[in-house]
């Protein structure tokens, strides 16, 4: 492989989207990897056909997320209200033509809709407090921060991450003279509305974005092309 890494990021929609297809387009775009959320057992189970490593946790209550790779990795959790981030570190040892390690957080930040909101939004902040404090203390290095971020631009929990992180997705987007594309819509096959699927990057170079159709879900696949260390 060379130094690229192409790293998707979906969510399933609670089980609702397609397992086969889903694991079909995986391995289409020859992903390395994919971080998932709302992720059924059926859906686990197709990926880690695509996809032998990493740790997938499926769930049935929205709450099922896992990390699909291509090749092994050091694999750890941020503890976060209601839903962890889980972590991926790529090492140049195990992936062949990577020229830095690599951290991958996948993250789940829970919905400014979900009821009831007394219980929700605390959770929304804490969620965001605890990224903010652990991206504060972690050394400086090649990462990337990925998932369901239930924000578009305006909301807090975007902004506050970016005063940390980069927005690669627009950031590719901009260099080739377009906007980022929305990545979420109301049912599947409907045009998307909102950009609520977020790659935030920290000394990665990200060659290319692009949001691709899952089928069957309400949300587009984010997949991302990075160049560590560039």
């Amino acid at each position: 492989m060379s130094d690229r890494v192409r790293v998707l990021t979906a969510n399933l929609w609670n089980g609702v989207a397609d397992s086969t297809g889903f694991a079909e387009l995986v391995d289409r775009l020859a992903a390395d990897v994919v971080c998932t959320q709302e992720m059924s057992p059926e859906q686990a189970e197709a990926l880690a056909s695509v996809l032998p490593h990493g740790h997938l946790e499926p769930r049935r209550d929205h709450n099922g997320m896992g990390i699909a790779l291509r090749r092994p990795a050091t694999l750890r959790r941020v503890a976060l209200p209601r839903r962890d981030a889980h972590v991926a570190e790529l090492d140049p040892r195990d992936w062949p033509g990577l020229s830095a390690r690599l951290e991958i957080l996948s993250v789940h930040i829970v919905g400014p809709h979900v009821w009831p909101p007394h219980r929700s939004w605390p959770a929304r902040r804490g969620q965001l407090r605890a990224l903010a404090d652990y991206l504060d203390a972690a050394e400086r290095r090649a990462r990337v921060l990925v998932g369901d971020f239930n924000a578009t631009r305006g909301f807090p929990v975007y902004q506050q991450l970016l005063r940390r992180l980069d927005d690669g997705h627009a950031e590719a987007a901009r260099r080739r003279g377009r906007r980022p594309g929305a990545t979420w819509g109301p049912t599947p096959g409907a045009p998307r509305m909102l950009r609520i699927d977020h790659a935030l990057t920290e000394s990665v170079h990200v060659d290319d974005a692009r949001v691709v159709a899952i089928p069957g879900s309400d949300h587009s696949a984010l997949v991302v092309d990075l160049s560590p260390g560039n």
